[in-house]
């Protein structure tokens, strides 16, 4: 059983994350977005979405420096376990407090407004259900790290980056508490299904906006036949015909 949740899985987990990014971008180009629904409402998306993003940046960061940076790199610029444990429970206390307050005003707003609730998909659906489970059991795991100390580095961190040296130790993972290991099992989870979700939106960004072609508006000419019928952005308005001076 170890073996199976804290080596097979996790190996599932990561070919799934980037075999069906590349297949969704093959595929589905025109589907990779967030399907935005600002358009049905906007006043508590404009509260809860920053809340959310800038908040899960937080959250990413704090598992950067917590899952990949050893604690002996740590230590040997000069930061004692004691300090690291301090930032850790208070910013990532911070930023999970976002990300949950965030997200609850986006669930809310989904389950509220009848035309967003209607644009809501049963992917969608089990993508929610697995981000809430995933961020409350990662907000159970940093508070309760507040009054009973428990030094994640010595065991979840090691197993995780053994599995990028083909050399995983899946009995790191399964000595830590047990609300560590049902946080890592929903987030390896949440992994596989995310490239069939509205979460690729996570590696879009609007670089083509800088080689498009120019966008033309013109308003149109009542005197002129056809003149409503608005030519492309990349194509050049014909010139008036020159008449010559003999005719």
């Amino acid at each position: 059983m170890n073996s199976a949740l804290w080596m097979t899985m996790p190996y599932i987990a990561f070919t799934s994350f980037v075999l069906g990014h590349v297949w969704r971008y093959r595929t589905d180009q025109f589907g990779w977005t967030t399907r935005s629904s600002q358009i049905y409402e906007c006043r508590l998306l404009r509260m809860g979405s920053p809340l959310f993003h800038f908040g899960l940046l937080g959250v990413f960061g704090g598992h950067v420096v917590g899952l990949l940076v050893p604690e002996s790199w740590t230590s040997a610029v000069g930061i004692s376990e004691y300090v690291y444990h301090l930032m850790s429970v208070t910013l990532g206390s911070l930023a999970g407090f976002a990300v949950v307050t965030g997200l609850g005003i986006l669930l809310y707003r989904r389950i509220t407004v009848p035309a967003v609730r209607r644009v809501t998909t049963r992917n969608d659906k089990l993508m929610y259900l697995l981000l809430v489970a995933a961020l409350l059991t990662g907000m159970v795991n940093t508070l309760t790290n507040v009054v009973a100390t428990y030094n994640y580095r010595d065991t979840v961190s090691p197993w995780f980056r053994s599995l990028f040296s083909l050399h995983p130790a899946p009995e790191l993972m399964a000595s830590a508490p047990p609300t560590f290991q049902v946080h890592a099992v929903i987030v390896l989870a949440l992994l596989g299904i995310w490239p069939y979700t509205r979460l690729v939106h996570m590696f879009s960004a609007p670089v083509g906006y800088l080689l498009r072609p120019h966008v033309i508006y013109r308003s149109p000419d009542l005197k002129r036949p056809g003149s409503h019928r608005y030519s492309k952005a990349w194509v050049a308005p014909e010139a008036p015909p020159v008449r010559s001076k003999w005719v």
